[in-house]
Formats: structure tokens, sequence, C-alpha cells
């Protein structure tokens, strides 16, 4: 069973000092500040990690796991995302990062572009037979899904309908590690090494799926050192690891997607705020009408922006983009591989269902009726929505009174006490005149 709410991002209360940057940044107004410290309500989290990347006190984290406690006992074999190749300097061939991979103590690596590269074929023939959803949504980044599963339930439709890369190339990685070594499914260890929590909150509460295949998670952040310094005991690599060509590689930065699939009337979209626009622009209808595919990335600079990794995302852009000149375009279709080697099933197991956790009530009188008391509520407050009551806006206020939830009352806001206080210093000097 999905566990709908599970979420990576998570509060280190001991620095949190209860300010409200995390709070004014949040997209879906998942945080509020409650005696001196900022809560998550895990329900509207969809892991974009904004919150991460603009507390000034380090005090957002995001669960992962740790390489020292990755059993050491199993076959390992590491998935590596394509945003990794954007982390390191005069890089020139990208079987020194694999190897490096080897080099630190897995068994086995698998470059989760070249299962990108399946993807995007595929999706090319979904396009192509599915005019009727125009303009298509990519499904690979799950924090723009979710988005779309708590905010925008009637853009649903319009996401291709495919497990995401990273678990196309762990359900590859064990199928050829059991086929190669004659080890069993629970003997493996899939590790994904992630940019983000995003991807991280993926393993705990896949997409289209009841389970992944991916069995633990490494920041890149975590080990960045470590391999780094493999990487240079490693210099010239025994093996060629690389699977994937130039579109696979360089499938982390903006308007690869697109690229790759071959769509010409596209938009390409990255940072979580310029998302939301988009999304509600499809809504709306306000987009052009020829327009066909619409890539969206929750981070900036797409992947590479991911709050686990380590070089500044735009830098890191401009070195994959530098890497054309190496890598040859892949020439050979991917299918026969992934399908035909693999028994690869690409296609969602189940739908992703629309996600009410905004609703204000459990039916629809209930929710206008409190939609009600929430209007009626707003008429008493001064729409500043400056965050100082805990919440992040006056309508948020209002609606977390109605909903009840623990510490929110109208008292809260400042400017009412403000006015609390004056009323209360007149009435006094009323007094001291009289």
């Amino acid at each position: 069973m999905e566990n709908k709410f599970y979420h990576s991002v998570y509060l280190k209360a001991d620095r949190c000092k209860g300010c409200i940057h995390c709070l004014k940044r949040c997209p879906t107004n998942a945080i509020r500040v409650r005696n001196g410290k900022a809560h998550i309500i895990k329900e509207f989290c969809i892991d974009c990690a904004e919150c991460n990347q603009h507390c000034p006190y380090h005090a957002k984290r995001s669960h992962r796991d740790e390489w020292k406690n990755i059993d050491k006992e199993k076959y390992k074999v590491a998935l590596v995302d394509p945003s990794i190749y954007g982390q390191f300097n005069h890089l020139h061939d990208l079987n020194v990062v694999l190897y490096g991979f080897k080099a630190m103590g897995f068994d086995d690596v698998f470059d989760i572009a070249y299962a990108y590269e399946y993807w995007m074929e595929c999706a090319r023939v979904y396009i192509e037979e599915h005019k009727e959803k125009y303009p298509i949504i990519n499904s690979t980044c799950p924090a723009v899904v979710r988005l779309i599963r708590v905010r925008f339930p009637e853009l649903l439709d319009h996401l291709i309908p495919f497990v995401p890369p990273i678990e196309i190339a762990a359900r590859a990685a064990l199928a050829q590690t059991m086929e190669q070594t004659g080890y069993k499914e629970e003997e493996i260890e899939i590790v994904y090494i992630t940019p983000c929590p995003a991807q991280a909150a993926y393993i705990k509460s896949p997409i289209g799926i009841e389970k992944t295949h991916i069995t633990s998670v490494l920041a890149m952040k975590d080990i960045y050192k470590q391999l780094v310094r493999c990487m240079e005991e490693n210099p010239n690599p025994k093996e060629k690891l690389i699977r994937a060509g130039r579109s696979g590689v360089g499938v982390g930065t903006t308007c690869a997607e697109a690229r790759g699939i071959g769509i010409r009337n596209y938009v390409a979209v990255d940072g979580i705020e310029n998302v939301i626009k988009t999304l509600e622009e499809i809504e709306d209808d306000r987009l052009p009408d020829d327009l066909i595919f619409a890539e969206l990335k929750n981070c900036s600079a797409g992947c590479m922006g991911g709050v686990l990794n380590v070089e500044n995302p735009y830098i890191a852009r401009a070195k994959v983009k530098q890497l054309d000149r190496y890598i040859p375009v892949t020439k050979k279709s991917p299918r026969e591989y992934f399908e035909k080697l693999c028994n690869i099933q690409i296609e969602w197991e189940n739908t992703p269902e629309f996600e009410p956790v905004f609703e204000l009530g459990q039916s629809m009188q209930e929710s206008i009726d409190n939609m009600s008391k929430v209007e009626t509520l707003l008429k008493t407050l001064p729409g500043m929505d400056c965050g100082s009551c805990g919440a992040p806006t006056c309508r948020a206020l209002a609606e977390d009174i109605v909903r009840g939830f623990e510490g929110s009352k109208k008292e809260n806001c400042i400017y009412l006490l403000r006015g609390f206080y004056s009323k209360m210093q007149k009435e006094e000097e009323h007094k001291d005149d009289n």
C-alpha cells in the first residue's frame, strides 16, 4: 500500500530559530512556525526542497541512507544519476566516474542516463499516439507529479504514464545482475545515488507502482569526497561502463528531455515556482494551441540543481553541455536491451490519483460551509501576508483556524494584537483623564 504522505524532508529542531524563511518559500504552504519552531504539514509537502535550499540555519534535512550502513554482504549495484557528471572538473571520460564507484566498493554500476534514452524513445511514440492529451507532461520528476496530484488533478491525465528512468534502471540492473552472477534478488542491493530529496522520497512512495526495486539511496554530497579520491586513484578505468550517449548524459539539464524525445513545440521549465505558473497556464488553457510537450523540473537548472548535489547548478549544467564534444550520439535503439534482455514493462501498474489534501471538509457541503467561514475570518484579518502569525498568508491562517489546527487562532496576528493593545491603551488614557 502506497504511503501517500511520506516525505524525505524533515526538520532538525535544535537548529531551527523560528524564522520564516522556509515559511515564505514553500510553494504548497506546508510549513508553519509554532512555539518558535518550524513544523512541516506532511500531507502538503511535495519534497521540492525549497526549504532546504533557503534555510539559513541548515535546519531542514532529508532522509537518506549512509554508505557505512549499506549491507556489505550483498552484491551492491550503484545507480548513477546523469546529474552527477556535472559535479567534476575537467571530465573527459565518464567511465572515470563510473569506475570510481567500483573502486569505492560497489560491485557494479548502472548509468541511469541509458534508461532515460529508453524512456525518451518510448515517450516519443506515446506522444505521437495521444494527440488528444496535448500538452503532454513528463512524469520523471516526483516533486512535479506530487504537485499535480495535490493541486492540479485535471492535469493527471496529461502525464506520461511511464515509470521513471530510475526505476527502469533499477529493474534492468537487477535483471542483469541476477543473470550474470546467479545471485537471488534478496542478495542484491540496488543503491540509487540521488541529487534531490524528491527522488529519495520515491523509494518510500513510488509513482505508478506498488514497490520499487531500489533498496537504498545515497546523497551525492555525502559520498562526493570519497568518490573523488577513488577517481583520482584510478584515472585510467579498466572497464568501459558507460552505455548512454549524448542525449541520455545531458538529461539532467533543462530542455534535454524535449530534445531527446525530438519534440519541436514544447516548453521546458525549471524551478518549482515557475512550474506552478506553467501548470496554472496549462489548466487555464493560456498556452499556445500547438504546444505538444511540457518538460517540467522541480529544481532550478534541472536535476543539476538538486540540493543533494555539490556543484553550483549552472556551472554543473555548463560542464555537462561541454561533454557533448566527447560523447557520441547513441545509434542503436536501447529498446532491445531493456525489453528483450531485461523484460522491462515501462507502463504504470496503477494510475496516481488526486489527493484532496487541501480540501476544507470531508464532503462538498462541509467544504462549502468551511470556505464561507474562511472568507468571514479573512475580513477580520489585515491581508498583509507577513508570516509573523506562523502561517504563510492570512488565508492560510484562516484555513488553519477553520481546520482546527493546534495553536491556530486570530490572536497570532501581530497586527490584530497591535490594534488590541492600542485600543486598551486609549481606554486606560481615557480612564486617567476622567
